[in-house]
């Protein structure tokens, strides 16, 4: 299956190695994430690890700075895409709340867990963002493109 449009996009000439950092609860943070970016690799991080959870715009754009100034000064080398990791179960009762955080702030990739939603994949395509989902199964997989995940 090729590239979605969306996902293509974000990543085209943007990867020293087609890697995406896990997106480690508690362990991962803005300081990692920048790191992984400006090393040329996809840097990720749970939404749910910025707490409280009004920290997520400060992470982000955090991060967003930091990756910026990268592009500024090395033009020839640009930072890779970050992503923003979501656990869209119905138990998450801060999904609401960051997912409009990661659409204002239209954070470039945003990671699914834990359900396949099709609002949530609008929200982020509405802006141009690319969802990747984390499944278990081949079955998984095929639901949450089917849902409108672009990988």
């Amino acid at each position: 299956m090729p590239l979605s449009p969306s996902l293509a996009r974000t990543l085209a000439g943007r990867l020293s190695v087609p890697v995406i950092g896990s997106p480690l609860f508690i362990i991962s943070n803005p300081d990692l994430v920048i790191a992984q970016c400006t090393a040329g690799v996809v840097g990720s991080f749970p939404a749910l690890n910025a707490r409280p959870s009004g920290m997520l715009a400060d992470w982000i754009q955090r991060i967003q700075d930091a990756l910026a100034a990268h592009d500024a000064r090395h033009p020839d080398r640009l930072s890779a895409p970050f992503a923003v990791n979501q656990i869209v179960h119905r138990s998450n009762t801060r999904l609401e709340e960051d997912l409009e955080v990661c659409v204002r702030h239209r954070v470039p990739l945003v990671i699914t867990s834990l359900g396949a939603r099709p609002e949530v994949n609008e929200a982020v395509h509405s802006y141009g963002g690319a969802v990747l989902h984390d499944v278990i199964s081949d079955r998984f997989a095929r639901k949450a493109i089917e849902k409108g995940a672009d990988g």
